[in-house]
């Protein structure tokens, strides 16, 4: 299997791509182990629970109209959809799109930063129905 170094993703959040301003993006995705263990079992047993979605972006913040600010500040409280690939080629086997329906925003930080420092703003969404496409 290749190895890939990620310089080429894409970002989109609420139908806007920003990956000219992602600098890093962590999907998390788990299911809960259940135990169902019961009186005569030699061994613990477990089962799948509910599903647990969270996603990490973190942007470089651009004020300008239709960018990072004017797409996250409306979203805080809210479920959008968020969609990523490893890299802008089609989507294939060897480059799955990853869509979240109905992640939740429940916070946001304008600004960030140091003097000196670029202004980036990190974002965490939560739960939602995770997708895999390959073709």
């Amino acid at each position: 299997m290749a190895q890939i170094v990620l310089t080429d993703c894409t970002a989109t959040i609420n139908s806007v791509e920003l990956a000219s301003r992602a600098t890093s993006v962590t999907i998390n995705y788990e299911k809960e182990a259940v135990e169902v263990t019961a009186f005569g079992d030699a061994s613990r047993k477990f089962t799948s629970g509910l599903g647990n979605i969270s996603v990490e972006v973190v942007l470089n913040q651009d004020f300008a109209a239709s960018n990072v600010e004017a797409t996250v500040f409306p979203l805080v409280g809210t479920t959008t959809t968020i969609s990523f690939k490893p890299t802008s080629a089609a989507t294939s086997s060897s480059n799955p799109s990853y869509s979240i329906a109905g992640a939740y925003l429940a916070s946001h930080t304008p600004i960030s930063g140091a003097v000196g420092e670029l202004a980036t703003t990190s974002l965490t969404f939560q739960g939602g129905t995770l997708t895999k496409a390959t073709s």
